[in-house]
């Protein structure tokens, strides 16, 4: 394990930019090189930008960080090129178990319906996520995509210029300075750029503290999300439990607000929590123990300027329901293919506007679940306790109840309700898949799964109806993917897409989320809803 940690996978190298006697010019530079930054990048190398990525470190981020990633981020990876070795490498899982005490009060499934390619979630350390992603960098490099990864990079200067950004670069050999059509802010939940730049979060931190246990063992629970409110072994507190490749098991024990740190972080007494949960008897190694604190906050706005904002460095949320890395990858899925049509002339800079839309609404819903989540989790009176309490009892024998239990709303693919880009709908098809810019739902076809036959451009989807091959609009064009009956062998095209409808014509966008749906093909409304897509309002 020690290996990947220490090795650098993308050591300190001089490069040509530092000998220039001017500073060299880039379409687009990312700060951070985590799995957003990286994500990023790759995005839009894909999309033939060229991109510089800084990052001051050289290797993987040390400790498992984040760890579950949800089918939707598995499908934008998926389209990066690098969600097979993901998936392979990961835990797979759908069920969880809710304890109160001792008692079991329910079991759920995240994805109970068959027809898709990726599963509900997956459990994988970041440090595997993060080298995943060097690897996939590296492929790309030797395929000649314009992609630059310097590590010993560290950004500590950004000087918004009007059409670009200048920023400072210390490196082991001194100094430098870069510019920049536009910067992606991937710099994490402290980020150095949103502090040069004056920003900061508006939202809460909540009193409480909850400490991480990652520890490699040999144990018999089974590959599914166990998580304890008022334990026997953590009272009047909770716990959480998940599988990690490798024998490595994370458990979160929540340890209350007025604590002392360093106390907690004593080996004798995380000790002595493991032992009080998994018996005397346990033997295990200890690989990773942070204590983090709730905090459900965001930026007013995603970008500044010439600066945009992603990830952590955008949006913080309480860790339980997975809302963090995998709402920072759909940051980056939504910004890619928007960045490259203005940097193309074939929309306008207001396009990026969309972005903070979006975005912003992913965001606020995330810390909307994840503030809920929280204060069921940690009352905050005694009324609020007596009341969670009384929703568990009743959960184990009433079923009409267990919606109510909160123990962290899992991450789900976020609908972009009320955006700008958003074209006409049609009230026949299935709300799952409304034009509301939802994401696609997977499903198999004759020749593959769905999505992996809409990679990231514009496309025009057609079941049981005819369309031109493509349609250019100023530059813009949808490629057809045309389907019918033979294609959907299972019905889930069906169930899916068409619903009470005999044929249908669905406008997807890059991000795989619908731009617009109709029964049939309408040259001229399909033409106004592509120009709507790309932000060309009338």
């Amino acid at each position: 394990m020690s290996k990947i940690f220490e090795t650098p996978l993308y050591p300190y190298a001089r490069s040509s930019d530092q000998d220039a006697s001017v500073p060299v010019r880039h379409p687009v530079v990312v700060v951070g090189a985590g799995p957003i930054g990286l994500g990023a990048a790759i995005d839009l190398a894909l999309h033939d930008i060229p991109v510089v990525v800084l990052d001051d470190n050289d290797k993987v981020s040390w400790g498992s960080r984040a760890v579950c990633y949800a089918k939707r981020p598995l499908e934008i990876l998926d389209r990066l090129g690098c969600g097979e070795p993901m998936v392979n490498k990961g835990v797979e899982w759908k069920l969880g178990k809710v304890f109160f005490d001792e008692r079991k009060v329910y079991d759920f499934n995240l994805l109970p319906e068959g027809g898709h390619r990726r599963p509900a979630f997956i459990n994988l350390q970041q440090y595997h996520f993060e080298k995943a992603m060097v690897d996939r960098v590296r492929e790309l490099q030797a395929q000649g995509k314009p992609i630059g990864l310097r590590g010993g990079n560290k950004a500590i200067a950004v000087e918004q210029r009007g059409d670009h950004v200048r920023i400072g670069v210390e490196t082991p050999e001194g100094p430098y300075a870069i510019e920049a059509d536009w910067l992606i802010a991937c710099d994490g939940a402290n980020s150095p750029i949103r502090a040069m730049l004056g920003l900061d979060f508006v939202g809460r931190v909540f009193e409480d503290n909850f400490l991480i246990a990652d520890v490699v063992m040999e144990a018999k629970f089974p590959t599914e999300r166990w998580f304890w409110f008022d334990p026997p072994f953590n009272r009047g507190q909770s716990a959480l439990l998940h599988k990690q490749p490798d024998n490595v098991w994370r458990i979160d024990f929540q340890i209350g607000w007025d604590i002392d740190r360093q106390e907690e972080l004593k080996p004798e007494n995380i000790d002595r929590r493991l032992r009080a949960m998994l018996g005397q008897d346990i033997k295990y190694e200890l690989e990773w123990r942070p204590i983090y604190t709730f905090q459900c906050r965001r930026m007013e706005k995603f970008h500044e300027g010439r600066v945009i904002f992603a990830g952590d460095a955008a949006h913080q949320v309480s860790p339980f329901g997975a809302r963090g890395a995998n709402s920072g990858l759909q940051d980056t899925d939504n910004l890619a293919w928007k960045l490259k049509l203005i940097i193309d002339g074939k929309a306008p800079a207001a396009l990026l506007d969309s972005y903070d839309v979006e975005r912003i609404h992913g965001a606020d819903e995330n810390i909307l679940n994840s503030s809920r989540s929280t204060d069921f989790i940690t009352p905050k009176s005694e009324a609020s306790r007596l009341f969670r309490d009384a929703v568990l009892d009743l959960a184990e024998h009433f079923p009409a109840t267990r919606p109510m239990v909160n123990s962290g709303r899992l991450s789900v693919p976020c609908t972009y309700d009320g955006s700008p880009l958003n074209g006409p709908d049609n009230a026949k098809m299935p709300k799952r898949t409304r034009a509301q810019a939802s994401p696609m739902v997977d499903a198999p076809t004759a020749n593959g799964f769905l999505l992996d036959r809409l990679p990231g451009r514009f496309h025009l989807l057609t079941i049981n109806a005819e369309a031109p091959a493509s349609l250019d609009v100023d530059g813009v064009t949808a490629t057809r993917l045309a389907l019918g009956p033979a294609d959907d062998p299972d019905g889930f095209l069906k169930e899916r897409y068409l619903g009470e409808a005999k044929s249908a014509v669905y406008l997807v966008r890059p991000d795989q989320h619908v731009a617009a749906r109709w029964e049939s093909h309408d040259d001229a409304a399909v033409r106004a809803a592509l120009n709507t897509a790309v932000g060309r309002l009338a």
